[in-house]
């Protein structure tokens, strides 16, 4: 464990899109010293927020309670406005402690940006924590999971990722965004590997329904394809949902095909950094009949905004996100 990813050997995927050899990547080191707040990658990126990211010993999401692990991670980032204007393929580990570890890096172009931005590594974790009311729940779930963070992924890939999310354990629906990448995005090939991007909304939009249930989508595959075809045909684009207020910004966001409330939730929160966002999932919706029944308004809208303001409405979604990791690896 946390050895250098082998050879991954043959590879199916839709479009060799490019190569790049082990010798021409760019590598790097993120000293966690010099971010503000403690930092753990693992249970970030497996604490059901990111569904886009690939485990380089094919483990992900087979551990309740990640958290602390120094495997490799990998991924193929998208522009991004104001970050990167080129698509990145890159793979990260964190060595050492919260506090006081690092990341290492290797991608096809400096990751420093993309990986301060996916991972939020810009936000002043103990100043948030600090923010939120003290609730037992909460410390709990923060005392147990330190230095995890919320994401910040691509609007358009999150917005199907939890398309897909209904009635799902986090693992098949990693599987689902990991199928949908090897049959429709392209493969990027570097160094001794080969990752899969994410499709644009317009290979999504070429796939067909039955070749998305062939995926094992089930009754979301027309769902996937419409929503992706509203995007490439520029009807509406969920990145357009981040310059709105919140509550805004979730309206917004139902137009798009399969899209409830608590879907434009996770979106509003893991994508377009509405951080007071509380998705109402099984988890929160257990929190809130067993510890704070006066916030179970009837509706999603005014539940919602009762139990955003019993978790301290700016960084709410702070809070959800460990409540939820916590109740979910059993943590009571």
């Amino acid at each position: 464990m946390g050895s250098e990813p082998p050879e991954s050997g043959a590879h199916t995927g839709s479009t060799a899109a490019s190569s790049v050899g082990e010798r021409s990547l760019e590598r790097g080191a993120i000293d966690l010293a010099d971010v503000a707040g403690p930092f753990d990658l693992q249970s970030t990126l497996e604490s059901g927020q990111s569904y886009l990211w690939d485990r380089a010993d094919g483990s992900m999401y087979d551990q309740l309670g990640a958290h602390g692990g120094n495997h490799w991670y990998r991924t193929v980032v998208p522009p991004i406005d104001g970050v990167s204007d080129e698509r990145i393929a890159v793979r990260v580990r964190q060595v050492g402690g919260v506090d006081d570890g690092a990341l290492e890096w290797a991608a096809t172009a400096d990751a420093v940006p993309v990986l301060t931005h996916l991972l939020r590594l810009d936000d002043d974790l103990d100043a948030i924590l600090a923010a939120i009311p003290d609730l037992s729940i909460v410390d709990r779930s923060v005392d147990a999971y330190p230095g995890m963070r919320l994401v910040r992924d691509p609007p358009f890939s999150c917005l199907i990722s939890f398309i897909c999310s209904a009635q799902m354990r986090v693992s098949r629906i990693h599987g689902m965004q990991r199928r949908l990448a090897e049959t429709y995005g392209e493969t990027v090939t570097f160094g001794e590997e080969t990752i899969d991007a994410f499709p644009t909304p317009t290979q999504l939009a070429a796939a067909s329904e039955e070749g998305l249930r062939d995926l094992a989508l089930g009754y979301r595959a027309p769902y996937v394809e419409r929503t992706a075809r509203m995007v490439a045909d520029g009807d509406a684009h969920p990145s357009e949902a981040a310059a709105l207020a919140y509550e805004p910004a979730r309206e917004f966001l139902t137009q798009f095909v399969g899209v409830g409330e608590k879907v434009a939730d996770c979106v509003c929160l893991f994508a377009l950094d509405h951080l007071e966002a509380v998705p109402l999932d099984t988890w929160i919706r257990s929190v809130i009949a067993d510890r704070f029944p006066e916030c179970d308004r009837g509706s999603y809208a005014e539940t919602s905004r009762a139990i955003r303001g019993r978790f301290g409405g700016e960084f709410a979604g702070y809070a959800q996100t460990y409540v939820f990791h916590y109740l979910r690896s059993d943590g009571e």
